[in-house]
This record gives structure tokens, C-alpha cells and sequence, in this order.
């Protein structure tokens, strides 16, 4: 089997749909030696952040000089995205030789009467032998969807859990209150343990505590009523906190917008659990300033293009939306605005029309490439409740070039809605764009 049969191979498992449950993903990796349980993981979950959280963790365990698996999905360009190894995606040849030795298996499952795996418990499969190969040090396991029934949830002894702020998202699979998601997110908990939790609200956080109480787990709130911004701007963030009677000094970003901050102080403190613990030698102050200040997280508030000024952001729920929108206030007032937006039909739209679209002076409107879009035309319905400045093109490719065609030197582009989309985006960018992409 080679790269392009492998991904053929994980795509039509997409026809098995989304099954929560571990019974799939147990039996897989008990036919493939359980290669997760010789793996030192730690565990992260929640609504938004986690990408981000995982970065900063990695990065400053590979400055520690360890050899650091990241899982993380979706997603933006290519596939090997999904698993990296210090800040490398595998390569072609992993992917196939991972996947053969999957299927093997799964054609066993099934003439044992098991059900087919899907896509997700696929790749969370490959995740697992590929660093197991590779005799990673350390594994930072981002959650799919919700963390109880999640495949990523079959590991049994993290080093520590993390969970990132948590709101309404995936509504009719986790639930529809903040109380019945953060049940689901807390399902990561682990007896006798540690989580690490971003600052919620209190009917989150409730729900989390009672969750660790009944595991005998210790419960660290990342706390961030200390953070004082010194710098902050569309390139970088400068910052002070305290973590107990630790303070941290002149601490750099490259992630843009406060929650990033909270994201990297939500990371900090299980860093600082891990080597408090004993459980992570080698972590150094030096390693932490100098593995937050190297985290990249393409598509966050991601600056992609200068003259005119364009960023991509993934915001695609209330919570992505508010932040997004604390950026564009801080940072582009009095500035021509121009939004490109596509998303999916199952996300909380009304929300974030409701927060960014007041803000744009012209917007455009196209699809994903993703078979749960809201068509362009129906988005744009929507859109014309709040402004008549917008416009339709179904083609991400040609609404680019429109988006572009109607600003100036010194407008702002924002394309956001959908990481789908903005990935597709990215790509199309770097064949018309001179800027810098990693």
C-alpha cells in the first residue's frame, strides 16, 4: 500500500460516520499490541485552545531536549499534519506502512464480527504505532470530539490531563448545556492524577471538580488574574504571571489575541506539574521561554499576507468568534475591513454572524469543501439580515481573488468561519503571496 492508497483507505472508513464509544478502538489496538500503553501521554481536551495548548506543551518539551510526539486534528493544508513529531509531520512512507499494518487488523475485526473502525479511530490508531516506532519520549494527545467516548481516551495513565475552555459546541452529540459538555470534556479525568484546568465559569468548573473529587484527583486551576500584558500587538505578545509564588518575567508569543496568553499559561502550568512531580526532568526556565516564543499554530489568527493586511482564524463558534473580535477591536479600528467567510451548517452560525459581521464593511461568502456546509447562497441569506455589503462565490478559489480584487493597500482581510475552508486558503496563498509561511 502506498501514501495515496493509505489516505484512499482512511477516507471511505468516513462512510462508518462518528461512533462514541472505545469498543472499536479497544479491540484495534489490542490487535496491534496496544502500542498506547508504552507511551507517555499527556492528555488534552476542551472547545477551544487545545490545538494551541498541545503546541505550547510540545515546543517546550522539545526545548527540553526530548523527542516529543503531537496529535492534533483537523488538518489545514495536508494530512501528515495530524501527526508530528518534533514539529515535523510524518512522512508519506509512515502513513503507509502504518495503515497497512491497520488494515490487516481491521479485516480480522470484522470476520470476528466487530464493526468497521472510523476515521478518526483510524488515525488515532496510526497515531499510536507511528510513535511507538519512532520510541517518542513524550506524546501530547490532542481529544477528537467531546473526551469521555473519545478513541483518544482509551490511553489509561496520562501524565496529566488538560482541559481548555470549554462552551457550546458539537451540541447534539456532547449535549446542549455547558454542564453536559464539560461532563463529557471531564471525561478524560483520570483516577489518582492531575488536570490542569483553563479558568471557567463556575457551572463548568463545578462539574469538572466533582468529576476529579470522585477520581481522588488533584485539581490545578490555571489562574489569570495575575497576567499583565507589557506588549501586544498583530505580531507578537509580551507578558508577566505568577504561578503560585513563581513569577514569570517578560514572557513572549507569537500567537496572536489574550486568549493566547491564557492558552500559554493554561500550558505552563502543567508543564510546571510535570517537573514539580518529578514525572518530566530537563524542563528549565529557559526551555519554557524559549518554547513558547517558537509555538506556531497556523490558521489562529494567523497573519498570511502584508499590503493589504490579511489573517485566517478558525473561528467557528461563539467562543472563537469573541476572540477574533476582541483582535479586530484592539487591533484594526478605523480600518477598511473585509470578511471571507464559509462555514458549516452544523456550528453555532447565528452567534458568530451575530459577533463579526457588524464589524466588516464588505463580505464575501463561499462554501468548505466539506460535505456539512452551509451553502454560500444561504449563508449569505443570513448575512443580509445585518448588511446589504455582501457578496456569493461558491468557489473558494474565486472568492479569493474577489476578496483581494475589492481591498487596497490598507484594507484588512479576514477569512475565518470554517477551518476547512481556511486551510484551502493558506494554500492558495502561497502561490500569489510573498510572505513568509513556515
Amino acid at each position: 500500500m502506498d501514501y495515496q492508497e493509505a489516505l484512499k483507505y482512511i477516507s471511505n472508513s468516513h462512510k462508518f460516520g462518528m461512533k462514541l464509544g472505545l469498543e472499536t478502538t479497544e479491540k484495534l489496538m489490542e490487535k496491534l499490541g496496544n502500542p498506547q500503553n508504552g507511551l507517555k501521554i499527556i492528555h488534552v481536551a476542551g472547545t477551544n485552545g487545545k490545538g494551541s495548548v498541545c503546541s505550547f506543551i510540545a515546543k517546550i518539551l522539545e526545548k527540553s531536549g526530548y523527542k516529543v510526539g503531537l496529535f492534533t486534528s483537523p488538518f489545514l493544508e495536508v494530512f501528515n499534519e495530524r501527526i508530528r513529531i518534533n514539529g515535523k509531520n510524518i512522512s508519506d512512507e509512515q502513513i503507509a506502512k502504518a495503515i497497512s499494518e491497520i488494515k490487516v487488523r481491521v479485516e480480522k475485526m470484522i470476520e470476528e464480527g466487530y464493526s468497521s473502525p472510523t476515521e478518526f479511530e483510524l488515525v488515532t490508531a496510526m497515531a499510536f504505532l507511528i510513535y511507538k516506532w519512532e520510541k517518542v519520549d513524550y506524546v501530547v494527545l490532542e481529544v477528537g470530539l467531546g473526551g469521555r467516548y473519545d478513541s483518544t481516551n482509551i490511553i489509561k495513565e496520562p501524565l496529566i490531563s488538560v482541559i481548555t475552555s470549554i462552551s457550546l459546541d458539537h451540541t447534539k452529540v456532547l449535549g446542549d448545556t455547558i454542564e453536559k459538555i464539560s461532563y463529557e470534556k471531564g471525561g478524560i479525568i483520570k483516577e489518582n492524577s492531575a488536570v490542569v484546568v483553563y479558568s471557567q465559569s463556575e457551572n463548568a468548573e463545578n462539574v469538572l471538580k466533582n468529576i476529579a473529587k470522585e477520581k481522588n484527583t488533584d485539581y490545578i486551576e490555571a489562574k489569570f488574574d495575575s497576567i499583565a500584558i507589557i506588549k501586544n500587538d498583530i505580531n507578537s505578545q509580551k507578558f508577566n504571571f505568577t504561578i503560585g509564588n513563581k513569577s514569570f518575567k517578560n514572557m513572549e508569543i507569537n500567537l496572536i489575541g489574550e486568549h493566547q496568553v491564557k492558552n500559554c499559561i493554561t500550558a505552563i502550568n502543567a508543564i510546571e506539574y510535570l517537573r514539580k512531580s518529578n514525572k518530566i526532568e530537563n524542563i528549565t526556565d529557559e526551555s519554557i521561554k524559549l518554547g513558547i516564543k517558537e509555538t506556531k499554530w497556523p490558521g489562529r489568527v494567523e497573519k498570511i499576507m502584508e499590503n493589504p493586511t490579511f489573517i485566517i482564524d478558525g473561528a467557528h463558534n461563539e467562543d472563537g468568534a469573541k476572540s477574533l473580535k476582541n483582535v479586530i477591536d484592539k487591533n484594526f479600528k478605523n480600518k477598511k475591513l473585509i470578511l471571507m467567510i464559509g462555514m458549516l451548517e452544523d456550528k453555532d452560525i447565528d452567534s458568530v454572524l451575530d459577533i463579526l459581521v457588524p464589524s466588516f464593511t464588505k463580505i464575501i461568502v463561499t462554501e468548505p469543501n466539506n460535505p456539512r456546509k452551509i451553502s454560500a447562497n444561504k449563508l449569505k441569506k443570513k448575512i443580509e439580515k445585518y448588511t446589504k455589503h455582501v457578496e456569493s462565490v461558491d468557489n473558494i478559489e474565486d472568492a479569493l481573488k474577489r476578496t483581494i480584487e475589492i481591498s487596497d493597500k490598507d484594507s484588512v482581510i479576514i477569512s475565518a468561519g470554517s477551518l476547512y475552508m481556511i486551510g484551502e486558503v493558506r494554500t492558495l496563498m502561497r502561490k500569489i503571496s510573498d510572505y513568509d509561511f513556515e
